[in-house]
């Protein structure tokens, strides 16, 4: 039970030892100075969201606001990491994680997470695992207030790592490091991690929220989540399955997805004016700043099937670096660039950057989101499907070589 009293005192006498008037304290707070003379004479408490601004600024930690009294020594609180505060922001997450799904067999707050692995259609489940982090791209959406959408790029690019091989997703776990814990902050990022699970029929089960102090800058989080994703052993797609005469198909990128933004962030430091211009009507950053496209609920209706026999999620290395992870030796995939339907922000970043084509091709996805290799006679069932979502379009066949060749480019993307 808190005694107003006594935390009225110790702010009182802590206030008046670093000199400061009411009005002076208000203002770093950005409150009314009424507040603090409220919690002066012990008429209410300051909130959870102003504890641990009204600790630094009183240079004691906020368990010693809330005892009403100074601790002797150093603490964990005085090193920059308040327990109470992130208990607190560790009972509004709560809201945002397992979300009633019956698998999960404890709460937020157990040592690890327990999930119910068992699944009455699948004879011989196969564990898929993949941690992934979005890149610099979350730095730029930190600076420029795209808190939840990074967590969108984050799960979604992990979810299109591990549909390639044509498994489910069922659960995540996130990690994120910041210097300071901002609780509105790290609730915006949980929230987005959550939503774009459910977006991808998949859940968050829990994670690590790491405050470090004294290695990461207050102002900065550092985000990374693991993926468990489950598949039926003679329905894994590898591309071991690939055979002359498959045809290649292209699913479009919505933009650049995670990939590229330390350059992206040098053109920027070179044309610090780029951020103004517009692309087709849109703002510079709101585009290079959609979420990566999640394809997951585009391509889930067609892995019960055997049409598919591989995929590549084109990421970092563009289209030639993924792609050839799953050609099998001796065939090739022919690939003719000028039928890429290249979007607008791409052609604005080589123009502007003046970047070399084969620098954007193993730099950027072009356009290109996802590469799907499938047999002939089954083209029209998936280009029908997918176009239901977005483009899909065709772009080369699968070709014998014997040449360690895996990935063959003609002619030239059109700009």
């Amino acid at each position: 039970m808190l005694d107003s009293k006594s935390i009225a005192t110790f702010i009182a006498k802590k206030r008046k030892e670093k000199s400061m008037t009411q009005t002076q304290l208000a203002d770093k707070l950005n409150i009314s100075s009424q507040a603090v003379s409220k919690w002066e004479k012990g008429v209410s408490v300051p909130t959870t969201e102003l504890l641990v601004e009204l600790a630094k600024q009183l240079s004691v930690s906020v368990d010693e606001i809330l005892n009403g009294k100074e601790e002797g020594g150093v603490s964990y609180s005085k090193a920059g990491v308040d327990i109470s505060y992130t208990d607190s922001i560790k009972t509004e997450m709560e809201q945002f994680v397992s979300q009633g799904d019956p698998r999960i067999l404890n709460k937020l707050g157990a040592f690890a997470s327990l999930y119910d692995f068992k699944f009455d259609k699948i004879t011989h489940p196969v564990l898929v695992l993949k941690a992934e982090e979005p890149g610099s791209k979350q730095k730029l959406a930190i600076e420029y207030g795209y808190t939840e959408s990074i967590c969108h790029d984050m799960i979604n690019h992990l979810v299109n790592d591990i549909i390639v091989m044509g498994a489910k997703p069922i659960a995540v776990l996130d990690t994120i490091v910041c210097g300071s814990a901002e609780k509105d902050t790290i609730k915006s990022l949980v929230k987005g991690v959550s939503d774009a699970c459910l977006n991808n029929d998949c859940v968050l089960i829990g994670g690590e929220t790491s405050i470090q102090p004294q290695v990461v800058d207050k102002g900065v989080y550092i985000l990374t989540s693991s993926i468990a994703g489950v598949i039926e052993k003679d329905k894994i797609i590898d591309g071991s399955k690939i055979s002359k005469e498959d045809v290649i198909l292209v699913v479009a990128s919505n933009g650049l997805h995670t990939n590229g933004y330390s350059l992206v962030r040098m053109i920027m430091d070179i044309y610090p004016k780029i951020k103004n211009e517009e692309i087709d009507g849109i703002n510079f950053i709101d585009a290079i700043m959609k979420p990566h496209m999640p394809y997951y609920p585009i391509i889930k209706n067609l892995l019960d099937h055997d049409w598919i026999t591989g995929m590549a999620h084109i990421t970092g290395g563009g289209i030639m670096g993924n792609l050839k992870r799953i050609i099998p030796r001796g065939l090739c995939a022919h690939i003719d660039l000028s039928k890429i339907r290249v979007l607008p922000i791409f052609k604005f970043l080589r123009n502007r950057g003046r970047i070399q084509d084969d620098e954007m091709l193993s730099t950027f996805n072009c356009g290109v989101g996802l590469v799907l290799v499938v047999k002939k006679v089954h083209v029209n069932k998936i280009q029908n499907h997918i176009m239901n979502y977005t483009e899909c379009y065709e772009v080369g066949t699968i070709v014998e070589n014997y040449e360690e060749e895996k990935v063959k480019f003609e002619n030239m993307l059109k700009w």
